[in-house]
């Protein structure tokens, strides 16, 4: 079994792939900051778990567990805390001219029900068409998926690959 070194911790973490959900305890060092990682030029290439379950989307559900995975981060699309692990939001509230709207985004095998934060001058398409960041800031999510209809996940906060997923306004 991996030994963590001193300066390393571990944190539960959820990330969908194509056609996967995984779960798992990520490895870092003390000084990550988690729910932003993957943003950042130190996110890693890939991301090492401990008492990984990886749970295969395609047909019947299918779950493997592994003491260590090394997840290529080219293949998350999302991913965000485990639910009840608390960090910080990467927006301040009071932020003059923005606005949250509801939205809907299709990741893979799940779809996410959310909140997008956009300017108050802009609508949903637009703010997609310029967007140029590699992740997407989802808020007060709810995640469900056809193949676990008892599944509802709620988180406050999730990173989405913007160029993967598929995102529909929602009622509000």
């Amino acid at each position: 079994m991996y030994q963590l070194q001193e300066n390393e911790i571990t944190t539960p973490l959820v990330a969908y792939t194509e056609n996967s959900f995984v779960y798992g305890d990520l490895v870092s060092t003390k000084a990550v900051r988690v729910n932003i990682w993957l943003r950042t030029d130190s996110a890693p290439k890939y991301l090492h778990l401990l008492n990984a379950q990886v749970s295969r989307m395609s047909g019947a559900v299918k779950t493997m567990k592994f003491e260590q995975l090394f997840l290529p981060q080219h293949e998350i699309i999302a991913y965000h805390l485990a639910p009840g692990i608390d960090s910080p939001l990467d927006y301040e509230e009071g932020e003059a001219n923005r606005r949250m709207a509801p939205v809907r985004a299709l990741v893979g095998s799940f779809v996410m029900d959310a909140l997008i934060r956009l300017s108050t001058q802009t609508e949903l398409r637009t703010a997609l068409e310029v967007m140029r960041s590699t992740w997407l800031s989802l808020y007060e999510a709810t995640i469900s998926t056809p193949y676990l209809p008892q599944m509802k996940m709620k988180v406050p906060m999730l990173l989405a690959r913007p160029e993967c997923i598929s995102v529909s306004p929602a009622e509000g």
